[in-house]
């Protein structure tokens, strides 16, 4: 079962572990992670952000007043370096205090650092940083349809989701989002859970392929021309496929990418709905969603 509301405290040597794993992910993705509170650090955040979310100069995600008073408050903002440029930064704010829970807002990392695992890093020094402070679960969203977040999230992080949310931010009109709806997957982060202690340390568990689920029925398929297809959802696993690069799609067909959004939102938020499960990602593009009766058995509430 899990249950995301409910207070724990990590056993002894869990929050070392967490110091010496986040340690170990910055070495790896050669970068510094540290907790930033000095203004020039706020500033550089919201200029990556700018960069990243909205290059047209138009309101940044987050502004450094925000990131100024949450810093203040004691929430979360972290940032990554490459030298002494800031690569990529995470914020998060805490859920009501009797949950012992964070919300990890937004993160992002400059597009010239892909492929050297800086967003693992941040992600694993905030859960070594939350840890510290007594907190015992993380959440955040993403977009469901973006093939490679879903699998940092539901296989690299080892994050369990949670809920489907519909149009969850509204209109973005953002380089990312487009004018597609902003449709999210939550997702929830039992800190001192063994799975994602494993992701952690580097050793999450073997990713889970649909080739190898005998049985498995496809109930969101791709066509020749990368169109969804709808299948059948009547069996106990079922693959709900996303496209490769949705991202690329809005900007070159956003027709196709809103045909995509709303096959998705009713193949996967109807089964999550009916009580299904996620039970995790193939790096292909295949969500596994168990339909069997002990599938759904879980809690889906988390401190928001």
């Amino acid at each position: 079962m899990i249950d995301l509301s409910s207070p724990s405290h990590p056993p002894a040597g869990v929050v070392d572990s967490a110091v010496a794993a986040a340690d170990t992910a910055a070495r790896t993705a050669e970068v510094s992670v540290r907790q930033l509170d000095a203004l020039p650090d706020l500033v550089a955040v919201q200029r990556l952000y700018e960069k990243i979310w909205r290059p047209d100069g138009k309101t940044p995600p987050v502004t450094t007043e925000l990131l100024r008073a949450l810093s203040k408050a004691g929430s979360y903002v972290g940032g990554a370096f490459d030298g002494d440029e800031l690569v990529g930064a995470c914020v998060g704010f805490f859920s009501p205090p009797a949950h012992e829970a964070l919300h990890s807002h937004i993160a992002g990392v400059a597009a010239r650092m892909r492929g050297r695992s800086v967003g693992y890093a941040l992600k694993v020094h905030q859960r070594a940083w939350s840890l510290q402070r007594g907190v015992a679960s993380v959440s955040w969203t993403f977009d469901p349809l973006v093939r490679r977040n879903a699998y940092f999230n539901l296989g690299k992080l080892a994050a369990s989701p949670l809920e489907y949310l519909a149009n969850f931010y509204g209109p973005m009109n953002d380089e990312i989002n487009g004018s597609d709806d902003t449709d999210r997957l939550l997702v929830g982060w039992l800190l001192d859970a063994p799975e994602v202690t494993a992701a952690c340390s580097g050793e999450p568990a073997p990713a889970l392929r649909a080739a190898d689920l005998p049985g498995a029925v496809v109930g969101l398929g791709v066509s020749p021309d990368g169109r969804p297809v709808r299948g059948s959802t009547d069996g106990p696993t079922v693959l709900v496929a996303v496209p490769e690069d949705i991202e690329a799609l809005r900007a070159q067909d956003p027709g196709r990418a809103a045909e995509w959004r709303r096959a998705l939102r009713e193949t996967l938020d109807g089964l999550l709905a009916g009580g299904a499960r996620i039970t995790g990602f193939d790096r292909s593009g295949w969500y596994i969603v168990d339909t069997s009766p002990h599938g759904g058995d879980h809690e889906r509430k988390v401190a928001k």
